[in-house]
């Protein structure tokens, strides 16, 4: 079968394209296909479409589909009258510029632009000769992240029109056992509930979604254009061992760590609130209903604070209390009465939180900081980089910095940066009706702090991804994967050691699983190439 070279991007920024989209009247979708294969956490996602053009005469055709924002496209090709094109992945700013010449040149190019919470789309089109038929084939992968004791996996199906033959086809399969499975989603409503089916065995679960041409219209945000919608399988793993399951293949291993039965810690945690003019209106509306609630949530033994900015710093107390039912109740009051106004000193908020938390450690206990702004900084210290470098400079390690980003205005990348330096991580809140439940959400994942100081060891292992992490939360997960120093297994010695309390603990005595080598696709060293590229990122 002969082969060309079609040239697409990936591209990770919103992109408006003034391009005029092909007639979809003029092209039938016959077959939509979508098989999700999960195997210990990590998905593998192939979506088909195949297309005919009913016409007499050449017509553009379009692919165009939606993949979670963790997952990274691994294959893309076309098969047109016998012919396969297998597409290229390109670095982001090389594969701009291609594509832009190929749009100039009216030629077929594939673009990732972000689309949501959750989702980008890829989309592509073609100009297909009367009466021929042609296949788009996307392959994506993800590692599955654990949170609040489940993982996700999202399939999103927009077809953009009924098709005949459409199908969703979900296996996963987990060693450990599967111990409980949950299907949400806006395409699993009571109108689609006889399209679903799912079936557990021990290790395995199966979840098949085929409607009908006529359900396919009858979601709530279906129609005549046919789905539009995620189907959202949810479920968790056995858990019986406190280190962990390792899983070796061909010289790499990949260690996913998440041991129950543990003793909360108490924290000390400080919410730092923008409270500048930009924040008016619906978003310091629900940023207090948020406030409130999540400070009804704080254990008797935790310690908070809680401090406003614009241009100025408003604190409830200037050091950190204990949640007592009294200290909540006048927290909330704070909280309410939380007014929209002046310019955004960043710098400063962030440096007092630092200080509350530093002038009250505990021994024992987990501190974090929780940053939420909508804008960049504009009084005060304003430049970008001297506010990380004081911002890390302050907490030296000692705590994570979790910054929450209100909007699409917010400068994003400054707060995820500030954040990974700090050992934590940037969350978006997207300014829609359900922002003060995001809110919520978000804190939940952290609500909860069972270890700190965690130290993954391997001896006899090398090229490892991140082993040091500041904390482990409740339903989370910590994944590490490596290589095997000369494939020598038996001198591969595993170990956590982490802080309980007051209580040093160590962890071993891993559930270890070989598993058999792979030739064309070896599933652990995908996975510690995709923590890894994942990882370097972070750090550029």
């Amino acid at each position: 079968m002969g082969k060309a070279l079609v040239q697409f991007t990936l591209f990770g920024l919103l992109l408006a394209l003034a391009t005029t989209l092909p007639n979809r009247g003029d092209w039938d979708i016959y077959s939509f296909h979508i098989n999700a294969t999960v195997t210990s956490r990590y998905a593998i996602t192939v979506i088909t479409s195949r297309v005919v053009n009913r016409m007499d005469e050449s017509k553009e055709i379009e692919f165009h589909v939606q993949i979670p924002k963790n997952a990274f496209i691994s294959k893309f090709k076309m098969l047109i009258d016998g012919k396969e094109y297998d597409g290229v992945v390109k670095a982001k700013e090389q594969a701009q510029q291609q594509y832009d010449a190929a749009v100039s040149r009216g030629e077929s190019a594939g673009i990732v632009s972000s689309v949501g919470r959750t989702l980008e789309e890829f989309k592509t089109s073609v100009t297909v000769a009367p009466h021929k038929k042609i296949t788009f084939e996307l392959t994506y992968e993800e590692l599955l992240k654990r949170r609040l004791g489940k993982y996700e996996l999202q399939i999103h199906a927009r077809p953009m029109q009924p098709v005949r033959d459409f199908k969703v086809d979900v296996h996963i399969s987990e060693k450990a056992g599967i111990s409980f499975l949950d299907i949400k989603g806006g395409l699993n409503t009571n109108a689609l509930a006889n399209a679903v089916t799912r079936t557990i065995v021990d290790k395995e679960a199966w979840v098949y979604f085929y409607p009908t041409e006529d359900q396919q219209k009858m979601c709530d945000s279906c129609g005549d254009e046919g789905l539009n919608g995620d189907l959202v399988i949810l479920y968790d793993v056995n858990r019986n061992n406190s280190l962990g399951d390792i899983k070796i293949s061909n010289g790499y291993f990949v260690h996913h760590f998440a041991p129950s039965n543990l003793v909360r810690l108490s924290k000390n945690v400080v919410f730092v609130i923008d409270q500048s003019g930009s924040m008016h209106g619906r978003k310091i509306e629900q940023t207090r209903i948020a406030l409130i609630h999540i400070l009804n949530d704080l254990a008797e033994d935790d310690y908070f604070g809680v401090i406003s900015f614009d241009s100025n710093l408003f604190h409830w107390k200037r050091e950190l209390v204990q949640a007592t039912s009294a200290n909540v109740d006048s927290a909330k009051i704070f909280a309410q009465n939380i007014k929209d106004r002046g310019a955004t000193n960043i710098n400063s908020a962030v440096l007092e939180g630092a200080r509350m938390l530093n002038a009250n450690p505990r021994e024992g206990s987990a501190s974090i900081l929780i940053l939420l702004t909508d804008g960049d900084p504009t009084t005060g210290v304003i430049n970008l980089d001297k506010i990380q470098s004081n911002v890390k400079r302050a907490i030296a390690g000692k705590f994570p910095l979790y910054c929450l980003g209100f909007g699409f205005d917010v400068n994003f990348e400054f707060l995820e940066s500030m954040a990974l330096q700090n050992d934590g991580a940037a969350r978006r809140i997207y300014e829609d009706a359900d922002a003060n439940l995001q809110l919520q959400g978000f804190y939940e994942e952290v609500a909860t702090p069972l270890l700190t100081d965690v130290m993954m060891v391997y001896v006899g292992g090398t090229n490892l991804t991140q082993t040091n992490f500041s904390q482990y939360y409740n339903g989370s997960e910590i994944v590490v994967a490596g290589e095997i120093t000369n494939n020598d297994i038996e001198t591969f010695t595993p170990q956590v050691v982490a802080i309980s309390s007051n209580t040093r603990m160590v962890f071993n005595n891993p559930n270890i699983s070989l598993e058999p080598p792979e030739t064309k696709f070896d599933r652990i060293q995908r996975v510690w190439a995709y923590l890894t590229v994942k990882q370097l990122m972070e750090k550029e």
